[in-house]
């Protein structure tokens, strides 16, 4: 895994994933695949499926898609956080992540993504004092 995520600090991208969902409800989850897809968006989309994003109780699931060596990623919603936030939201998001994988900042492109995706969460699904964590805040790996 070290040699694969080497343009990437997965200790960091964890600790924004956990510092995320400490202020929400929501679920954040980071994937990363070796493979380059044919088509990215269906790609994301079964993965979305795979790992249990749609299955949140308030369907506020977040993932974010990276495919390093085609050099294109993706953000995805679930239904619950997507009907509030809007597509401006999501394209801001993947703007901030663009400039910085641009410059070959991969880590801090995560790191920030995952810090607006927390603001906006936030807002929407705050932390209750029972949430519980429905989701492993671990890089997924393909």
């Amino acid at each position: 895994m070290a040699s694969f995520f080497s343009s990437f600090d997965s200790e960091r991208i964890v600790a924004a994933i956990a510092a995320a969902e400490a202020r929400t409800s929501a679920e954040l989850r980071v994937h990363v695949t070796k493979r380059i897809p044919e088509d990215l968006d269906m790609r994301a989309l079964r993965r979305f499926h795979v790992l249990g994003m749609n299955k949140t109780d308030q369907r506020n699931g977040v993932l974010i898609y990276i495919a390093p060596r085609a050099r294109k990623f993706r953000i995805l919603g679930d239904e619950g956080i997507h009907a509030k936030a809007g597509d401006e939201f999501w394209k801001g998001v993947a703007s901030v992540i663009e400039a910085h994988f641009r410059k070959e900042q991969f880590t801090e492109g995560v790191v920030l993504g995952i810090g607006l995706l927390a603001e906006e969460l936030a807002r929407h699904f705050p932390r209750a004092k029972d949430d519980r964590d429905e989701l492993p805040n671990t890089i997924d790996e393909e």
